[in-house]
C-alpha cells in the first residue's frame, strides 16, 4: 500500500475519531448541564416547599396571637400576609412552570389543601375572637384536630420534599453516571487517536520511510560522487518510497552504462591517437626495416588481445614471407604461397570463426582457425603483404571467436596505413634504386658518388687510413659495338661491370662512371694493394669469355688508372689523379695499368688539359 493511501487513511480515522471525541465531550457536558439543572429545580423546589410550611406557621402563629391578646393588629398582619400567599393554583402554576412532575404535584396540592382548611379555621377563630367568644376561637386554634391537620400539612410537604430529593438525586446520578460514561469514551477515542498517530508516525515516517531514506540517502550520496558500484537496496514495497528505489535503480544502471560508453570512447580516443602515431612513425621510416618495427611495437597497443605477424610478398620466390611478430602467436612462420590464403584470394578480410561457417587457411593451425583473422594489405589494387591475427582470448575450445567489431575497425585502419606505408617505401626504394643505380649494371651510378666519397674521406681521415680509387676504361669498345652492334656491347658492359663488383664486393664500392668507364672506390687500400687489386681485376677480365648470338666477341681487356689518398693529393683531385692515371694507361698504348705519380697535381692537370 502506499505511503499516500496510509496517510490519507490514518488522517481520515483521526478526524473522525476526533469528530466523535467531540460529540461525546459535547453529550458529556450536556449530562452536566442536566445535572446541575436537576439540582436548580430541587433547590428550587425546597424553597417554595420551605416557603409554605413558613408561611403556615406565620398564620397559624398571627391567629393564635389574635385569639389569645385580641389585638387587632395581629389580625391586619394575618390578612397582609394571607394576601402576600396567594391562592393555591398560583403556587402550583408556578411549580408545574419549573419542570415538577404530576406526582410531586399532587402530593403538593393536598398539602396545600389542608392548608386551606387550616386558613379557614383560622379565619373562624379570628372571627370569633371578633364576635368575643374567646372560648371557641380558643378551640378552633388550639383544639387536637387543628394540630392534626398542622402535622398532616407538614407531612404531606415533607413527602413533597422527599419525592423531590429521590428524583433529583436519581437524575443527578444518571447525569453522572452519563456523563462520566461520556468522558470515559472521549478519552478512550483520545487515546485511539493518539496511538493510531503514533502507529503511523512510526510505522510510516521510521519503518516505511525513515529506514528506507536512510538507505537510499547513502546510495544517492555515493552515486553522486559517481561510485557505481553501490548496490540500492531492493525495496519491494509499492509506493513512493519503492519508486524512488526504482529511479534509483535505473539512474545506477544508466551511469555504469554512461561510464562503459565513456570507457569505449576513451579507448577508442586512445586507439586512434595511437593509430595517428603510427602512422606518422610509418611515414618517416627511412627502409622497410623500420616500418616492421614500427608495426612491432604499435600494434600490441593498439589491439592487445590480438597476437599477429606481418608478411610480406617475395617477388623473387612468390611466396609471402615473415617479416615481423609479436605476442607469440600459434603456428610457424614460414613461408607459403598466397594461394594458401583466402584472404589474398578475395582481395579482403577472412574470418572463419563466428557464426557462419566459412573455410580455414591453410597456412593458419586448425587449433586456432577459428579465432584467426587474415586481413590483405594492399595498395593501388595491389597486394603486397598480409596481416595474421589471432585472438588469445578466443583460443579456448569452448570460447573460439574473431575480434570484435570495434578491433575489427581499428584492424581495418591499421591494415590500410600499414600497406599504404609499405606501398610508398617499396616505391621509395625503387625510385631510389632507379636514381643511384645503373639500370644496365645494377652498379650505383655518379649520382651517390660525391655522397659516397666524402663519406669514405671523412673515414679515412678519422682512422687515418689511406682511400684508393680505380678509374676503368674497356678498350676499344667502340670497335666492338659497331662490329657486333648494342646488345653485343651492352652485354660486354655488364659481363665487365659483374667482374668488377665481385673483385670489390668484400671491401670496395663499384660505379658506373659513364658509357665503358667504370670507377671503384677501395676504403683503407694502400697504393700497393690497390696495384695488386688491379692487376687481379684486369687479369679476371681477359679471362672471360663472351659469346653473343653464338660468336665469340674476342678477349676483352680493360686501362686502369689507380691514385690513392693522401699519397697522390689531396681527397677532392683523388678521382681526377686516377683519371688522368688511366688517360696514361690509354695513350701508352692501353690493356695496361698506371699509378699517379709522386707528382700527382701537375700529372692531373695535363692529363685533363
Amino acid at each position: 500500500m502506499r505511503i499516500a493511501t496510509i496517510t490519507n487513511w490514518a488522517y481520515g480515522a483521526t478526524v473522525c475519531l476526533t469528530i466523535a471525541a467531540g460529540v461525546t465531550m459535547v453529550m458529556a457536558s450536556n449530562a452536566d448541564k442536566v445535572e446541575r439543572e436537576a439540582v436548580r429545580q430541587r433547590d428550587l423546589f425546597d424553597q417554595l416547599a420551605f416557603e409554605v410550611e413558613a408561611d403556615e406557621a406565620q398564620l397559624t402563629d398571627q391567629a393564635r396571637l389574635a385569639a389569645v391578646t385580641g389585638d387587632p393588629s395581629h389580625e391586619i398582619a394575618y390578612n397582609r400576609t394571607l394576601a402576600a400567599i396567594g391562592p393555591v393554583e398560583q403556587r402550583l402554576a408556578k411549580l408545574k412552570d419549573n419542570g415538577a412532575k404530576e406526582e410531586e404535584l399532587r402530593s403538593l396540592e393536598e398539602g396545600l389543601r389542608w392548608a386551606a382548611t387550616l386558613q379557614d379555621e383560622q379565619k373562624a377563630a379570628i372571627a370569633a375572637i371578633k364576635a368575643g367568644d374567646e372560648l371557641t376561637a380558643h378551640k378552633i386554634i388550639f383544639g387536637a384536630e387543628y394540630e392534626r391537620e398542622l402535622e398532616r400539612v407538614h407531612f404531606l410537604l415533607g413527602r413533597f420534599r422527599y419525592m423531590l430529593d429521590n428524583r433529583s438525586d436519581r437524575a443527578i446520578e444518571e447525569a453522572s453516571r452519563a456523563s462520566q460514561r461520556l468522558r470515559t469514551v472521549s478519552e478512550v477515542m483520545v487515546a485511539i487517536t493518539a496511538v493510531l498517530f503514533l502507529f503511523v508516525l512510526g510505522f510510516v515516517l521510521k519503518r516505511r520511510i525513515l529506514k528506507p531514506v536512510v538507505k537510499l540517502s547513502d546510495v544517492v550520496n555515493r552515486l553522486a560522487d559517481q561510485d557505481y558500484a553501490v548496490e540500492p537496496p531492493q525495496l519491494s514495497q509499492i509506493d513512493e518510497i519503492g519508486d524512488m528505489a526504482h529511479a534509483i535503480r535505473v539512474f545506477r544502471e544508466n551511469g555504469i552504462e554512461r561510464q562503459r560508453l565513456e570507457r569505449e570512447r576513451d579507448a577508442d580516443w586512445h586507439v586512434r591517437d595511437l593509430l595517428s602515431r603510427m602512422t606518422q612513425r610509418l611515414q618517416g621510416c627511412e627502409s622497410v626495416a623500420d616500418l616492421f618495427e614500427v608495426v612491432r611495437l604499435f600494434a600490441p597497443r593498439i589491439a592487445p588481445e590480438l597476437a599477429g605477424r606481418l608478411y610480406t610478398l617475395d617477388t623473387r620466390l612468390g611466396m609471402m614471407a615473415c617479416a615481423s611478430e609479436w605476442q607469440s602467436p600459434h603456428g610457424s612462420d614460414a613461408a607459403f604461397t598466397p594461394d594458401d590464403c583466402w584472404a589474398l584470394r578475395r582481395g579482403q578480410s577472412h574470418m572463419p570463426g563466428g557464426d557462419l561457417v566459412d573455410v580455414p587457411c591453410k597456412h593458419v593451425p586448425p587449433e586456432t582457425a577459428e579465432a584467426t583473422v587474415c586481413v590483405p594489405l594492399t595498395a593501388q589494387g595491389e597486394t603486397i603483404g598480409l596481416l595474421v591475427l589471432e585472438n588469445m582470448a578466443g583460443r579456448n575450445a569452448a570460447d573460439r571467436r574473431g575480434p570484435n567489431g570495434n578491433i575489427q575497425v581499428y584492424i581495418e585502419l591499421m591494415s590500410e596505413t600499414v600497406g599504404l606505408a609499405l606501398a610508398n617505401l617499396k616505391l621509395r626504394d625503387a625510385l631510389h634504386e632507379k636514381a643511384l643505380f645503373d639500370a644496365l649494371t645494377g652498379l650505383r651510378n655518379r649520382h651517390e658518388l660525391a655522397d659516397t666519397l666524402r663519406r669514405n674521406v671523412a673515414q679515412a681521415d678519422a682512422s687515418k687510413t689511406p682511400l684508393s680509387c680505380l678509374m676503368v676504361d674497356i678498350d676499344h669498345f667502340k670497335q666492338l659495338n659497331d662490329r657486333h652492334g648494342h646488345d653485343a656491347g651492352d652485354m660486354t658492359i655488364r659481363s665487365v661491370a659483374g667482374a668488377l663488383d665481385n673483385a670489390v664486393r668484400e671491401d670496395g664500392i663499384a660505379f658506373r662512371y659513364g658509357g665503358e668507364e667504370f670507377l671503384l672506390l677501395l676504403p683503407g687500400c694502400d697504393r700497393d694493394r690497390a696495384l695488386d687489386r688491379a692487376r687481379l681485376i684486369q687479369e679476371r677480365i681477359l679471362a672471360m669469355t663472351l659469346v653473343h648470338d653464338g660468336m665469340p666477341l674476342g678477349p676483352v681487356s680493360v686501362s686502369i688508372g689507380v691514385a690513392t689518398y693522401p699519397d697522390h693529393g689531396p681527397a677532392h683531385m683523388l678521382i681526377a689523379t686516377a683519371d688522368a692515371a688511366l688517360l696514361r694507361a690509354k695513350d701508352e698504348g692501353r690493356n695496361r695499368i698506371v699509378q699517379a705519380g709522386e707528382n700527382n697535381e701537375k700529372t692531373a692537370s695535363a692529363a685533363t688539359g
